[in-house]
């Protein structure tokens, strides 16, 4: 018998396949995911947490892509309310910087004003964060304002030499839980997620994709009319040896490392450090108690999914940090490290850090059609969702238009600025929950919380807790509507509770999966 045809057939869990599931299932069609370890288990788990338009990007002159990035954020804030948040970013100014650049802007200045040469002028930084004030139709998100860190507390954890900063608006983000709530709405309208599936090999067969995916409990077939290749950084690998296609096309894979450390300042507001090699780092509040700096420009050799952060990125980190805070950061103080390989189309920049971080969508029409993925950042994943549904528009008429700009991701149906209110609802409630538990449960499950906590009036309704607030309520929640398989899933992707929690905890939690095992996901 042959397998029933979906109209799409999606290769990739991360934030762009995702997406497209999400969009295409969303406008009427029949869509199958396929992805072979977890959902974000690679790249779009492992970003630098933020909505943003990528403000050194206009060094590079992109400013369609920040441009489109800077109309994103509120966009996204709007419908994802409990993942996603406003953040103000300072960004301390040093006059006696030089560093080395060779940026189209830096080449123009060093050419009109040579003295000018290596350094970035407040003028020209200020022109910079007035372009990011103004191109991308900024309501929601306050401007940039000047400081003076001598009397602005901000300065307080900064090294005396800072003295002036100006502080400007992008959104912080839970990168995976962005992923996974992408999946879950894309299988309340009908899309197959199927997770722990590898897609072995796909041909056309008579005007059709004939698909053979592998899972630990055996392979099976799948037909569609069109096939989309969104496997970020094994997109090439998809293209070669899954398929056994030629391309010209392909990825550039650049690798960013991060470092978390104990909290290392006692404000709300993040930091962006310029340093004397024309890169930048982030030093951002993350989790309550800790700081997330990062990241890395590495190009990257090797499998993907072996992505470490290196001793040598993390001393770097450390030491680029440290030339901006008062008190050194050391490899001692950091509690947690991650990397992840961004799939870049290659455009043959001369360094990692200048390739560019626009996404291409190709459209392969020689028979059935394939849709080839490249590039992408994680502010621009409903954009290039939407372009990719534009692209396959004239292979099916009767799909919907364009809706996700206007449509809350499970959990995100209360307004922007409305996550303190939903804390008091639920402390109001179920009495018997902390503020910081309240606020946990808030920010990563948003309205949903209430469904996780049920008519729950004491602690002890909710089941074994695991540590850190973890409940048993919770983990089902997450096993039977989250498609969390093992430990890792739970602590490091739905959660961050693995920052908490102690080898004895992590060890109970996997003997409490593995007795119960996973339940079979249902759409939510």
């Amino acid at each position: 018998m042959q397998p029933e045809t979906a109209d799409l057939f999606v290769i990739g869990g991360g934030i762009n396949g995702c997406g497209i599931a999400r969009d295409a299932a969303g406008r009427g069609l029949s869509v199958t995911l396929a992805e072979q370890g977890d959902l974000a288990q690679a790249t779009s788990s492992a970003s630098t947490k933020l909505f943003h338009g990528g403000l050194r990007y206009l060094e590079y002159f992109e400013f369609r892509l920040v441009r489109e990035a800077l109309s994103e954020r509120e966009v996204l804030l709007r419908n994802m309310p409990h993942i996603a948040r406003p953040m103000r970013f300072v960004l301390p100014y040093d006059p006696a910087m030089r560093f080395e650049s060779d940026t189209p802007t830096s080449r123009l200045l060093g050419h009109v004003m040579p003295w000018m040469r290596g350094r970035r002028p407040a003028w020209l930084i200020r022109l910079g964060l007035f372009l990011y004030d103004h191109i991308g139709g900024r309501r929601i998100l306050p401007g940039t304002a000047s400081l003076d860190l001598r009397t602005d507390p901000a300065g307080q954890a900064l090294k005396p030499g800072f003295t002036r900063a100006w502080e400007y608006s992008d959104c912080q983000v839970d990168d995976a839980r962005l992923v996974v709530l992408n999946a879950r709405d894309a299988g309340a309208r009908g899309a197959r997620i199927l997770t722990r599936t590898r897609v072995s090999e796909a041909k056309r067969e008579a005007g059709h994709w004939l698909i053979r995916t592998e899972t630990p409990e055996g392979p099976a077939t799948h037909r569609a009319r069109v096939l989309v290749n969104a496997s970020g950084p094994w997109v090439g690998h998809v293209i070669r040896d899954t398929l056994h296609l030629r391309t010209a096309e392909g990825v550039r894979l650049v690798r960013g490392s991060h470092i978390v450390t104990r909290r290392l300042f006692d404000h709300d507001r993040a930091y962006f450090f310029q340093g004397p090699d024309g890169r930048i780092i982030f030093a951002i509040p993350y989790e309550g108690d800790f700081t997330l700096i990062g990241t890395t420009d590495q190009d990257h050799q090797g499998a993907p999914g072996e992505a470490v952060c290196s001793d040598a990125e993390r001393d770097y980190l450390c030491a680029f940090a440290s030339r901006c805070f008062a008190r050194p950061v050391t490899p001692a103080d950091v509690v947690w490290s991650y990397s992840g390989v961004r799939p870049l189309y290659n455009d043959g920049a001369k360094s990692a850090t200048a390739a560019t971080r626009e996404y291409v969508l190709s459209l392969d029409r020689d028979g059935a059609p394939l849709l080839n993925v490249f590039g992408g950042k994680i502010t621009t994943y409903r954009r290039l969702a939407e372009q990719a549904m534009a692209k396959l528009a004239p292979f099916f008429p009767q799909a919907g238009r364009p809706w996700t700009a206007d449509a809350p991701l499970p959990g995100g149906d209360f307004p922007h600025d409305g996550l303190p209110a939903l804390i008091a609802g639920l402390r109001a409630a179920h009495p018997f929950l902390s503020e910081a538990g309240a606020r946990r449960l808030a920010r990563a499950y948003g309205s949903d919380a209430a469904q996780i906590l049920g008519n729950a009036r004491e602690a002890a309704d909710l089941g074994r807790d695991f540590g850190a607030g973890l409940t048993e309520a919770e983990l089902r929640w997450l096993m039977e509507k989250e498609y969390a398989r093992t430990p890792e899933d739970v602590i490091w992707r739905r959660t961050k509770l693995g920052l908490r929690l102690s080898a004895d905890q992590i060890a109970a939690l996997a003997e409490h999966m593995a007795q119960h095992g996973a339940q079979t996901t249902t759409a939510a």
